[in-house]
């Protein structure tokens, strides 16, 4: 009996941990793609990033009209190189 309720606390436990991360990550998301890609200091940063290269994909030369981060870190955001 013991054992069995140390084996549905750990499943609890792994649930409410998993949950945890899942809420934190979408409130990160969320932030990023609702407030961060909407400021002014994104769209600045956006501006200066395709005006460097020339509008075109550093890539494969096409037209460009998106820029991607080199690397994507949840402590970079606001604060990522150009």
């Amino acid at each position: 009996m013991e054992v069995l309720l140390i084996i549905v606390a750990g499943i609890a436990i792994y649930i409410f941990k998993q949950w945890q991360f899942d809420v934190k990550r979408k409130r990160r998301r969320d932030y990023y793609r609702n407030v961060y890609l909407k400021s002014d200091d994104w769209k600045r940063k956006r501006y200066v990033v395709l005006k460097r290269d020339n509008w075109r994909c550093v890539y494969c030369g096409a037209r460009a009209t998106q820029v991607h981060h080199k690397r994507y870190a949840k402590k970079n955001i606001g604060k990522e190189p150009i």
